[in-house]
């Protein structure tokens, strides 16, 4: 029976879960503080891997992702003692707004909705 699953969605999950474990355990610079790992994408090869993330402070974005980007080998050692993987794949981090840019345009629906609403309808 194939799985519906693939290895490397499998992958892709085990990455994200176990990397906002080790960042929050593990990672002591200050400059990574609040964040939270939205999606990590693992090549074919399982050679490198994309990881976004969000933070809270939208002020500290740049020093977060210097932070992660400066812990990417010690990050990428830890997560290679929990994966059981050949070779544990390189990390690149991104930040990902598309939640801000979500949230931008829901309310721009519902204030589009509202002045329709108020609005008197020609008969």
């Amino acid at each position: 029976m194939p799985f519906d699953y693939s290895r490397t969605d499998r992958i892709n999950e085990q990455v994200k879960r176990n990397l906002a474990q080790i960042i929050r355990e593990k990672l002591k610079d200050p400059r990574v503080s609040m964040i939270s790992i939205l999606d990590a994408e693992v090549s074919k090869d399982l050679k490198h891997a994309k990881i976004y993330f969000d933070t809270l402070h939208e002020e500290t974005i740049d020093d977060c992702l210097e932070g992660l980007k400066r812990a990417s080998g010690f990050l990428r050692r830890e997560l290679g003692h929990t994966l059981t993987l050949r070779s544990t794949p390189e990390l690149t981090f991104f930040y990902d707004d598309t939640e801000k840019k979500a949230n931008a345009l829901s309310a721009l629906i519902d204030k589009a909705i509202a002045s329709d609403n108020n609005t008197p309808s020609p008969d």
